[in-house]
């Protein structure tokens, strides 16, 4: 497997039909405060993070690193995609160490949801990594209680792996391939 770190980056902007996915930018800093910040953003990832710690942490320009993509509606930021390594410290089985090295995360601004943006954005961003290292597979871990993540991993093609729990709750693990699902 490849480290999609030593890929060039960033790529050029990815434009679907409503979309642009972009490297960050300066301007990209409150929305991205915003997203972590938002109780309903925070709802499956352990709450919202304080206003005045991210104020004070998140850097001038953003999540800039390989994998991160600011998503783009009409010129306002929206929402963010991270193909991120995949660090597999949970406790469990093997099938997560070995699914795959790169983790696909999302974040969109709940006035976002609903509209089909995250779906749009996370196909283009998956489509841009199968070029870029074509068959290597991505994973995700959503709460099954997070309905809404389940149901776009399931429309981006994710394959559930296994079930598992982790702080304290029910976790989903499933892994996406440009080639063929794992089973």
């Amino acid at each position: 497997m490849t480290d999609h770190r030593a890929l060039a980056w960033p790529p050029a902007p990815i434009k679907t039909e409503r979309l642009v996915l972009r490297e960050s930018e300066a301007r990209d800093r409150e929305a991205v405060i915003e997203l972590n910040a938002s109780p309903e953003v925070g709802t499956y990832l352990g709450g919202p993070r304080p206003r005045a710690e991210l104020e004070r942490t998140v850097p001038e320009v953003p999540g800039r690193r390989p994998g991160f993509f600011v998503v783009e509606l009409d010129g306002a930021t929206i929402g963010t995609i991270q193909l991120d390594p995949h660090a597999p410290e949970l406790p469990g089985s093997n099938r997560r160490r070995e699914a795959g090295e790169t983790e696909l995360g999302y974040l969109f601004l709940p006035e976002a949801w609903g509209r089909g943006y995250a779906t749009e954005a996370c196909a283009a961003a998956l489509d841009w990594f199968a070029g870029a290292l074509p068959g290597e597979p991505v994973v995700l871990y959503t709460q099954t209680a997070n309905v809404r993540s389940k149901r776009l991993a399931a429309k981006l093609g994710f394959t559930e792996l296994e079930r598992f729990e982790a702080y304290d709750a029910e976790q989903w693990f499933g892994v996406w391939s440009s080639v063929a699902p794992l089973a």
